[in-house]
């Protein structure tokens, strides 16, 4: 069978696809419309993040058996029409778990203890003890969103901290496990102190952080986002900051996260919320990399190779 990659990956993933006789064929520089002339040709692709799989590329993709998608979701891909299709379809939230889960606890020890912060004001010769007091970990209440692969390796990384308590709350039950009791949503909303999403991206979460739905938090509290960028409305999230209802924010992905992200800052079109959280002291930035370790480049790469040799071989 022939494998088409269209992303950079780990080297293991071309070695060992070529030892199970697999044929690899790279093209990094293509377009979708490119290599949908020739995708007809291959029976396997590999890809990332690169374009978008949908209906009109999977209608030439006659041959196609498999698609391997190195990151933990599959929302680049139409799913349903490659299912339809006999297309089996391979993600690897398996490989980069563990990187989300010290991202996110590193995201929420920063923000508790005001370290960006602190580390500009010392830098520019500002020795501000006070102004930079802390909080403790020990003895709140975490609740984590979405308790799939990423949510259970940050409930996992939250042991030995002595915080009162994890709980989760998911669609699908009974996902709670020794490191969080699944609750309903509303027992959530009623008692964390510190709100982590770890949700895929559909139809049900995006925008799903909105206004109404943190209005109907009891206490204020402090959020992460290490999941999807558009799960969280970012006008809706600023207002929150403003009112002291979200006490602080640690956001690997963003609403504008999108290729065209350099040019809002080059072309002059910040969105005014956005301009906020750039300026914002409990407010804490990171590029989409919370899973971007480089121990997950080669977990992600030997994952896919595995769920692909277990099902062909």
């Amino acid at each position: 069978m022939k494998i088409l990659h269209v992303d950079k990956n780990h080297p293991l993933i071309i070695a060992q696809f070529a030892e199970l006789g697999f044929q690899n064929d790279e093209d990094y520089t293509s377009s979708k419309q490119e290599i949908e002339q020739k995708i007809n040709r291959y029976d396997g692709l590999i890809i990332r993040s690169r374009f978008s799989i949908d209906n009109e590329f999977l209608k030439k993709a006659t041959n196609l058996k498999f698609i391997g998608r190195l990151g933990a979701g599959l929302e680049n891909i139409d799913v349903r029409h490659a299912e339809a299709n006999g297309i089996f379809l391979a993600a690897a939230p398996e490989g980069n778990r563990n990187a989300v889960g010290e991202h996110a606890l590193g995201m929420l020890l920063s923000l508790f203890n005001n370290l960006n912060k602190a580390d500009r004001e010392v830098r520019s010769g500002k020795w501000d003890r006070e102004g930079n007091r802390g909080v403790e970990l020990e003895g709140k209440i975490i609740g984590i969103i979405g308790y799939g692969n990423m949510g259970k390796a940050f409930a996992k990384k939250l042991r030995g901290f002595d915080v009162d308590e994890v709980i989760c709350y998911d669609i699908k039950g009974g996902v709670g496990d020794e490191n969080a009791r699944q609750v309903g949503i509303m027992e959530l909303q009623s008692r964390i102190d510190v709100l982590s999403l770890h949700v895929p991206q559909t139809e049900r979460t995006i925008a799903m952080i909105d206004t109404e739905f943190i209005h109907n938090f009891r206490n204020p509290f402090w959020l992460l986002n290490t999941a999807r960028g558009k799960c969280v409305v970012t006008e809706d999230l600023v207002a929150a900051l403003k009112s002291g209802k979200i006490l602080g924010a640690g956001l690997d992905v963003l609403e504008y996260e999108k290729s065209s992200f350099e040019n809002m800052f080059t072309d002059g079109n910040l969105p005014e919320a956005f301009y906020y959280l750039i300026k914002a002291d409990n407010v804490i930035l990171s590029p989409h990399v919370a899973g971007w370790t480089v121990e997950s480049l080669e977990k992600l790469a030997q994952t896919i190779v595995n769920k692909i040799k277990a099902e062909f071989y």
